[in-house]
């Protein structure tokens, strides 16, 4: 951990470069994340470090914190790249639908002090590369960073999510037209007379649990598309020790789907105080042979537990697949801040160029060949992966 001034009063920044330094900062991190509001759970130390260790590359850790009279105050969860240029992206890569910073927000009146340090210590951090945040939900703790910035800064749309209010599923019908709201209800009652039932799996099940998801995952998506990442052992290692961290500590919900004693479906939400967001789901196609709307069986689940745990949204995360819209959702666009010191200025306006070309043909090629949609958003799921680096699972 390499050690820097700060300025403020009690005020210390310090730059995490070893992971098992970072690994030691789980306490601290954890009560950061839970006095943060905005926090969302791809900033929760089970997400982050668990994917540092499957798709890190050692020696390109960069963490900024800063404390408070030795309390952890603001943190910064970065990692050095080195194409297309020398970056600093948030750790989490592709496979994390929002990214950001953390704040306290018991700072109170000296919280501005602690993004000013913040913002030392990234600008430090990035003397010699751009900081690229992608996929910032609106209301993140990033936009302060992003206020309060004194280099070279840009802004632009990323990904869409869409998002619900956390109401039981009673309340969400009433969101629909009369016709489609008794159709729903026409599917819920062929669910409940299927007795299809769904079961809390507990933190010693979880590797089975995931195992049977993943499983399920790769056969209704054979022969249709399904996103490569999710078959590689280095993602299964990474949702396993995560998810039995998160599953422990109330910040992840796993659940089975069983129908005759079978389990035929299966699925991992990711929660944090505001939001419940369905992340990855498995089912078996003998589901859908049976008429069985495995969507509308997920989102009743989710929706009940996210309106009685006291939620405010349910994610449906990113994408705006048809099916999600039946819901009339609140679309949500995330943001993609971009920073430099004031001397890397024409290299942020290049980076931002790059990424400007890039979304532009994609919308060039969709516009025109309205089939190509799948292969943009396929093509947006990889640019954000090609951030990260293409090291092999890691213990």
């Amino acid at each position: 951990m390499t050690a820097s001034a700060a300025g403020g009063a009690g005020l210390a920044v310090t730059l995490c470069r070893d992971e098992r330094a970072f690994a030691r900062l789980r306490p601290e991190w954890d009560g950061l994340q839970r006095r943060c509001s905005t926090a969302t759970p791809f900033q929760s130390h089970a997400w982050l470090d668990s994917w540092w260790l499957s798709y890190g590359t050692p020696g390109r850790l960069r963490v900024v914190l800063v404390r408070r009279d030795g309390q952890l105050v603001a943190a910064a969860p970065l990692m050095l790249v080195h194409r297309p240029m020398p970056l600093l992206v948030a750790l989490g890569g592709g496979i994390s639908d929002y990214a950001d910073v953390l704040l306290d927000d018991a700072d109170g009146p000296a919280a501005d002090e602690s993004v000013d340090a913040l913002e030392r210590g990234l600008r430090r951090a990035a003397r010699h590369a751009v900081v690229d945040l992608r996929e910032v939900r609106p209301g993140a703790s990033a936009e302060r960073l992003y206020a309060r910035w004194t280099g070279a800064r840009h802004r632009r749309a990323d990904s869409v999510c869409l998002e619900l209010p956390a109401s039981p599923m009673d309340e969400l019908l009433k969101r629909l037209p009369t016709a489609r709201a008794q159709r729903v209800r026409a599917k819920l009652r062929k669910i409940d007379a299927l007795a299809i039932e769904g079961v809390s799996v507990g933190e010693q099940r979880v590797p089975e649990a995931v195992g049977h998801l993943l499983r399920l995952h790769e056969l209704q998506w054979r022969g249709r598309g399904v996103t490569v990442e999710h078959l590689r052992p280095r993602f299964a290692e990474h949702l396993v020790r995560a998810t039995r961290r998160m599953v422990r500590d109330g910040d992840a919900a796993l659940t089975e789907y069983r129908m005759d004693g079978e389990v035929v479906a299966a699925s991992v939400a990711l929660l944090s105080d505001g939001i419940t967001g369905g992340y990855l789901y498995g089912a078996h196609p003998r589901l859908r042979e049976r008429k069985v709307d495995v969507a509308t069986m997920l989102l009743r689940h989710e929706a009940d537990f996210a309106a009685r745990t006291g939620r405010r949204v349910v994610s449906l995360l990113r994408g705006d697949e048809p099916y999600k819209s039946h819901w009339r959702p609140e679309a949500v666009t995330n943001q993609r801040l971009m920073l430099a010191p004031r001397a890397l200025a024409p290299a942020l306006r290049l980076h931002a160029a790059r990424a400007e070309c890039r979304e532009w043909v994609a919308e060039e090629v969709t516009s025109r060949f309205p089939s190509a949609r799948d292969w943009r958003d396929s093509a947006r799921r990889w640019h954000a992966r090609a951030a990260a680096p293409s090291a092999g699972p890691r213990a």
